[in-house]
């Protein structure tokens, strides 16, 4: 097998073929609500702080979701849980395209819904997540499902947002909601589709919270998952909440439209494609931790040079490194987590992965808009840029003890032959 072939390897399973597409149509309309979300709060509100404070509602929820979400994904069918959470997703799109076509929509309408949406987003990701497996069917083909995973998301990041800044140029931002109502059809059937074993019947099984704790104690005891998970908290506080304020670069530094906020959150996701497409060519899981390093430090310098252009292509030129770098980050981590979490302990695990972006990213994303407001947003995304660099620094000074713990787990795995180092 090639280094191009071994790319798509994974769409050899069935399920996945039809993971793939259903999720594909359905994070392409995602990003076009995204876009025209925070297109419509600014215009509404014409504040830098109220982006941020949506982009908060949107999130805190799933950080209090996603231990439920993990200890069900362990006892539960994974399937139902999604269905479930994505009928939900549609439905908060459905509302708020009434009330946003209707114009009947207010400010704190949208910080509702967000909220909303955030708690379906919190059974979501980390059901989806815990799914990956179990739709390959093959636990050396993770890696390679994840990365895809994550290119397909990026061409959705790319895609949707440039629609979006026509749509709500032509027909307004309520047309964009409505199209992503409209796709969530396609993950629904996609799910209905898949064909799994049945599931053995649950033996008896811990009180709720005794199941929390035992994830707990089993993720923060091993310093490579608690460490990847705690990076990945600084990572949402810092460079990932500095994206949160790409309208106010459209509109007052760059002096754009909706079709500039496109460009720029589409340069984010072409970034993250090209990212992808490499650690899906990966044939191999070792070595994912110096990825993450080197991840970041282009993240943080993608930020920094935004900071100091006035250009939309310069921006856009910076903002695909740095798009390039959250991608590798979040899916290497991710990688990592999935292969190293035991069967029994691989929801609760990623739950706290989950919970690592979505309950340190709101206050990153709250912080974010007041700082740009008294600072300027270009002062932000410097300071924001250099503590995201500042991490990879730290991170890469554990990098060598991170790897000797990963080893045997690795061997144990049948990923590493006993004779193999590993970072």
């Amino acid at each position: 097998m090639n280094r191009f072939t071994s790319i798509f390897r994974v769409f050899s399973h069935r399920n996945y073929r039809i993971f793939f597409t259903g999720q594909g149509i359905s994070f392409f309309g995602t990003m076009m609500q995204n876009t025209a979300q925070g297109w419509l709060v600014y215009r509404m509100t014409n504040s830098s702080a109220m982006l941020g404070l949506v982009a908060f509602a949107g999130q805190i929820p799933a950080f209090f979701m996603a231990p439920l979400a993990g200890i069900l994904s362990d006892r539960l069918d994974k399937r139902k849980i999604l269905l479930a959470a994505d009928t939900l997703q549609m439905a908060q799109a459905i509302v708020m395209a009434i009330l946003v076509i209707s114009g009947s929509i207010l400010p704190w309408h949208i910080v509702a819904l967000a909220a909303v949406l955030g708690i379906a987003n919190g059974f979501e990701m980390t059901t989806r997540h815990a799914m990956v497996p179990d739709v390959v069917g093959n636990k050396k083909d993770v890696g390679n499902a994840i990365a895809l995973n994550s290119g397909m998301f990026n061409i959705g990041r790319i895609l949707g947002p440039s629609v979006a800044g026509f749509v709500v140029a032509y027909y307004g931002e309520g047309m964009c909601f409505a199209i992503n109502a409209a796709t969530y059809i396609a993950i629904i059937y996609a799910l209905l589709a898949m064909k799994f074993p049945e599931r053995p019947a649950a033996g008896k099984q811990a009180a709720p919270f005794d199941d929390l704790k035992e994830g707990f104690k089993y993720t923060f005891s091993f310093k490579p998952l608690r460490d990847i998970i705690l990076l990945m908290a600084f990572v949402s506080m810092t460079g990932s909440a500095a994206l949160v304020l790409m309208p106010v670069y459209a509109r007052d530094i760059l002096h754009g439209g909706p079709q500039t906020l496109g460009t720029l959150m589409g340069a984010v996701g072409a970034g993250a494609i090209l990212g992808a497409f490499y650690l899906a060519s990966r044939k191999k899981i070792p070595g994912l931790g110096r990825v993450i390093c080197v991840a970041l430090l282009i993240f943080g310098a993608g930020l920094c040079g935004v900071a100091f252009v006035n250009s939309t292509w310069a921006a856009a030129l910076l903002l695909v490194a740095a798009g390039a770098g959250t991608m590798l980050h979040m899916s290497s981590s991710n990688t990592i987590i999935q292969t190293v979490a035991d069967d029994h302990m691989r929801g609760r695990a990623l739950s706290f992965y989950v919970m690592s972006f979505s309950g340190f990213g709101p206050p990153g994303n709250l912080l974010a808009g007041y700082a740009a407001k008294l600072l300027g947003a270009r002062q932000t995304v410097f300071a924001l840029g250099m503590l995201t660099i500042a991490g990879a620094v730290v991170f890469a000074a554990n990098l060598s003890s991170m790897g000797e713990l990963l080893k045997p787990v690795y061997i144990r795995r049948g990923i590493l032959p006993p004779d193999t180092g590993v970072e």
